[in-house]
């Protein structure tokens, strides 16, 4: 018996049944491939001196020593294993922790390309390469086989009954950040059984929702395999983000409907088949810059016992150690051709066979890391140029990480998006009330050309949002003083620093109703900021229905009601208001224009394609934009002549409007322009309600006086 309790057979080479059935299969595909008849097995390890397949049944691990080694890939072909067979490996070779090898034969290790996995780690010393209190110590013998998951062989054939991806154009795009668990386990209208699931997200109650709310495009957080760790598991909580990947090919199990393994990979598919039938693209939060594994002191679950040079960057004078550029322990090797060969096989994987739409890519700027600086025409940036298939989806970009020279919004090649981090900050000055901040408004709303238009990328490189997964809500954003993060269990220490500045103006209980219609405002003038913006608007999901974590700003291991959504309370105000803003992007192209403003008059058009003003209706000067205190501002956008053909090189016309934009604590008259500009202008969006600003219906001419309130947003339509 072995210490897992499984009996454990060593196969010799010769005289086995098992053995006299296994062909020498192929190096390529990598991973457990089933093609109906039997499977092939293939693995990378360049350190290997032998490599053992270990299959399991319910109480027998069976090892098969993989004898066929080509390019430095162990391979075999087993014709009687079928589709849901678990499956491991274990890699003898080197034990020198000071020279970063640690092959250990008595560690079960989890295929780097399994399509499905069984289980989760359970946490005990036996996980671990080393003993507790000697992690550059001998060799920690015990067996880990039934503290670890295993890979499950996945049947790849499914039908997609002409499944066709909607192809959104980057400028139609509005993006919708969820979690697949977040946005359904609270939701009454799903069965108890489907919430929390992959199943669940295609429910019609969550299909319709989308589609009634516009988005185009539904971006989840990670959905590869990822684990729980230990501080995690010890203090009650999980790792609920899901940013601790340990497979890059298989979807996490624990969003499957009936937990099993085996059906996980047709179940994701028939969730993407049905979005794709509502019009809406999946975009997956992807995290390929380290695994789960952690530092020198993590456990021993996949990679690292694979090949823990080839896989992970280790220091140049003491490769015991890793270097750390994403702040959990461990960054891949970004110059290892097998590294880049996973992280390619892996995206085109979930384009081809799962027939996911994009990519948003996780602490992107490690990925350009080859040796230490970060590189934008690095290895892994022209693979991804040239591949036919992925270089075809949407690619977003979180461009940085937390190592030198890791902030690098702007920076990404011109094939990518990115998360505009500047956008974020910025407009959220903005919206505090802070000085000076007129000019930056001005770059962000108008697709941060600044950034991105002198690499000849266009306004839709700049992935605009005000708050995501990591951070507060937007209720809590603007309702919120500090961060209330104790439920973490480390002292309210994580997440960010308090948020005091934006509740000047707005001192009072939280659960007084003035005092909440400011806030509500403040929220509401936000969205509208966010989706009237050039570039792609990202809504985290549950601010339009004014969801609240509670002040915690990094909910990140809250797999509970502080994270998931709560439908019984839903802010029905702020959800039609958000419905609305997202019809009218969609009905007015001058919002989401292709190409760049460029501040000149065209096409003999008597006035600019865009205009700035003050309160008092004048064009801003040159000094005025420094001016401190000024919290006002006036944009027009000239729609009669949008330099933005369509697909078809048609030239397109809109209407023309006005935006007026108030981050006052005070309300604050606004002159209309002069009749050149148009001699009359209708109220058509109302950050603060018909009720604050007067009847929307009453036409206002030119030169007349508009009164905006605090914190709001108002969009006026010209005339005749």
């Amino acid at each position: 018996m072995t210490a897992s309790g499984a009996r454990s057979t060593p196969v010799s080479p010769i005289g086995d049944s098992r053995q006299q059935n296994m062909w020498p299969g192929r190096p390529y595909p990598l991973g457990a491939t089933y093609d109906g008849i039997g499977t092939n097995f293939a693995i990378f390890s360049e350190v290997a001196e032998r490599v053992e397949l270990c299959l399991f049944d319910r109480h027998t691990e069976t090892r098969i020593v993989m004898e066929e080694v080509d390019g430095n890939v162990w391979h075999a072909y087993l014709p009687s294993v079928r589709s849901g067979q678990r499956y491991g490996y274990r890699i003898h070779g080197p034990w020198r922790p000071e020279d970063g090898l640690l092959c250990n034969p008595n560690k079960l290790l989890l295929d780097p390309y399994a399509k499905a996995v069984d289980g989760n780690v359970r946490w005990d010393e036996a996980v671990f390469p080393y003993r507790f209190g000697e992690p550059f110590g001998p060799a920690n013998r015990r067996n880990s086989a039934r503290f670890v998951p295993k890979a499950v062989v996945v049947n790849p054939f499914f039908d997609w009954e002409n499944d066709r991806a909607p192809r959104i154009p980057l400028h139609d795009t509005v993006i919708y950040e969820a979690h697949v668990k977040g946005l359904t386990m609270r939701h009454p209208q799903i069965p108890p059984e489907l919430r929390g699931t992959y199943a669940g997200l295609a429910h019609p109650a969550i299909v319709d929702y989308l589609v009634d709310l516009g988005i185009t495009s539904l971006e989840l957080l990670p959905v590869h395999k990822f684990i729980h760790h230990q501080h995690l598991v010890e203090k009650g909580l999980r790792s609920y983000w899901g940013y601790d990947s340990i497979a890059y090919f298989a979807p996490q199990d624990e969003y499957a409907r009936d937990g099993d393994p085996e059906g996980i990979a047709a179940e994701f598919k028939a969730m993407v088949k049905t979005l794709h039938r509502a019009g809406i693209e999946v975009i997956l939060d992807v995290v390929y810059n380290h695994t789960a594994e952690g530092n020198h002191l993590g456990p021993m679950l996949s990679m690292r016992g694979i090949d823990n040079r080839a896989y992970y960057r280790t220091v140049a004078d003491d490769p015991r150690y890793y270097m750390d550029y994403t702040g959990t322990g461990n960054s891949l090797n970004m110059s290892h051709p097998h590294v880049l060969q996973l992280i390619m096989d892996s995206l085109r994987y979930w384009v081809t066979e799962m027939h996911v739409d994009g990519f948003r890519f996780d602490l992107a700027a490690t990925l350009a890391r080859e040796l230490h600086d970060v590189d934008k025409l690095s290895t892994f940036f022209d693979l991804i140029q040239q591949d036919p298939v992925v270089s075809q989806v949407k690619l977003i970009a979180e461009p940085w990480d937390i190592g030198e020279g890791g902030y690098q919004v702007g920076n990404f090649p011109p094939l990518w998006s990115e998360w505009n981090g500047r956008y974020r900050d910025e407009v959220r000055d903005y919206w505090r009330g802070d000085d000076q901040k007129l000019a930056e408004l001005a770059a962000r709303f108008t697709g941060s050309s600044d950034l991105y238009e002198a690499t000849g990328r266009r306004p839709f490189a700049s992935v605009n949002f005000i708050t995501a997964h990591d951070g507060y809500t937007l209720r809590d954003l603007v309702s919120y003083e500090q961060k209330h993060n104790a439920a973490n269990g480390e002292g309210n220490q994580d997440g960010t620093d308090d948020n005091r500045s934006w509740n000047s103006g707005v001192e009072g209980p939280i659960d007084d109703p003035a005092i909440n219609e400011l806030r509500s405002r403040r929220a509401r003038s936000i969205m509208a900021t966010l989706l009237l913006s050039q570039g792609i608007p990202m809504i985290l999901g549950g601010d339009e229905i004014g969801r609240t974590q509670g002040g915690n700003n990094n909910a990140y291991c809250q797999d509970n009601d502080i994270s998931w959504f709560d439908w019984e309370h839903v802010d029905e105000g702020m959800l039609d208001f958000t419905r609305r803003l997202v019809a009218f992007r969609r009905s007015h192209p001058v919002f989401r224009r292709r190409r760049w403003f460029q501040g000149r008059r065209i096409h003999g058009a008597g006035v600019e394609d865009i205009g700035w003003f003050t309160s008092d209706g004048d064009e801003m000067t040159p000094e005025q934009w420094d001016t401190g205190y000024v919290k006002t501002l006036g944009i027009y956008l000239n729609g009669d002549a949008i330099e933005n053909p369509d697909e078809r090189g048609r030239r397109i016309v809109d209407d023309t409007f006005y935006l007026l934009f108030n981050s006052h604590f005070e309300a604050v008259d606004f002159r209309l322009p002069p009749p050149a500009w148009s001699p009359s202008w209708t109220i058509v969006l109302d950050s603060a309600g018909p009720a604050a600003t007067g009847d929307p219906e009453t036409p206002r001419a030119a030169n007349s006086i508009v009164t905006a309130p605090a914190w709001s947003l108002i969009v006026l339509r010209a005339g005749e």
